[in-house]
């Protein structure tokens, strides 16, 4: 599997790497062993850029990606992110006091003295326009606590907002098939700018897996069923915004194209490493089999015209409406 640069950081990373929200919560309960075995056949597949958050099972994510790797020697680069923990989650609880206490429990999670990578959680809008949380981010960095900072968006215009400040080294954004938006605007100034670009839900939670269908049943505790509407945060999250039954449809159209012997989840893969700009991509999965079907994805052959262009009927025909001009 080929590396991309991640933007300044120094890293080179896989381009495919691994989300690990589902090996912490929010997904279905998931045991240790299960976590444990996701990891190691993430690594074994050759992944090296793990995506994690102190809030997925309230630490256990990080924790399990910090006993896997203690057991190995690895070159391993472990993205994680700071601020969700906030209650309330409001714009004046991103400040240098809490974000050193995100920080230094992650580090605690994740057994080492720096961080690789903190990204603020998709903070509050008004959160971009406060220079000091930035300022404190770099105070940081500067004392060695973390190596690196970036932000994790909901929308391409806080996206561009944020890589307007210069310790800005990556951002993560929602990005595939189905949402469409950061290629018009967001992956040219991030190019220009050498910002690396993390794409998350690149499989719009399952929707773009093919292995959905009208009467799928999700558990309790998997955000699938509990924020369907945006009940719990926001809604793109969640089958990336788009009406489930659409996404069953869009899917649907897209896998017309989908070549023999290719699933629909490596077609979409596929099809967001064909955009220059991005960094890595990372799927989740808590099945070994899938994440090495994932690491498939990147040694497939270029998308032909043909294909580039139905994704983009589908796009028009079933999502534009309700996810561009939202997010």
């Amino acid at each position: 599997m080929d590396s991309r640069p991640l933007g300044t950081t120094g890293f080179d990373v896989s381009e495919i790497a691994l989300g690990t929200w589902q090996l912490g919560g929010s997904w279905g309960s998931v045991t240790n062993d299960e976590a444990y075995d996701a990891i190691e056949a993430a690594l074994d597949a050759g992944i090296d850029f793990l995506d994690t958050a102190d809030v997925y099972g309230d630490g256990d994510s990080e924790r399990r990606i910090g006993d896997v790797l203690a057991d190995r020697d690895d070159d391993v680069t472990v993205a994680t992110k700071a601020g969700r923990r906030l209650d309330p989650h409001e714009a004046d609880g991103y400040n240098r006091e809490n974000l050193e206490r995100f920080v230094y429990r992650s580090r605690d999670n994740l057994g080492v003295d720096s961080l690789d990578l903190v990204q603020l959680h998709c903070p509050p809008r008004e959160v971009y326009y406060q220079p000091e949380v930035f300022d404190a981010l770099s105070e940081l960095r500067d004392a060695g606590k973390i190596d690196h900072y970036g932000v994790s968006v909901e929308k391409v215009e806080e996206g561009l907002k944020a890589i307007e400040y210069d310790g800005v080294e990556t951002v993560q954004i929602i990005f595939n098939p189905l949402r469409q938006r950061p290629a018009e605007l967001f992956f040219r100034e991030a190019a220009r700018r050498n910002v690396g670009v993390i794409v998350r839900v690149p499989l719009a939670s399952g929707l773009l897996t093919g292995a959905l269908s009208a009467d799928a049943e999700f558990a309790e505790n998997d955000h699938r069923n509990f924020n369907r509407h945006g009940e719990a945060f926001d809604v793109g999250e969640t089958f990336a915004g788009i009406p489930f039954e659409d996404g069953l449809e869009a899917a649907d159209s897209i896998q017309e194209v989908v070549p023999e012997g290719v699933s629909l989840a490596q077609f979409t893969l596929r099809w967001i490493l064909s955009f220059d700009a991005v960094s890595t991509v990372i799927p989740g999965s808590k099945t070994p089999e899938h994440i090495r079907d994932n690491v498939a994805a990147a040694s497939l052959p270029p998308l032909s015209a043909d294909q580039f262009e139905r994704v983009e009927e589908v796009y028009n025909a079933y999502a534009r409406e309700h996810v561009h001009h939202r997010w």
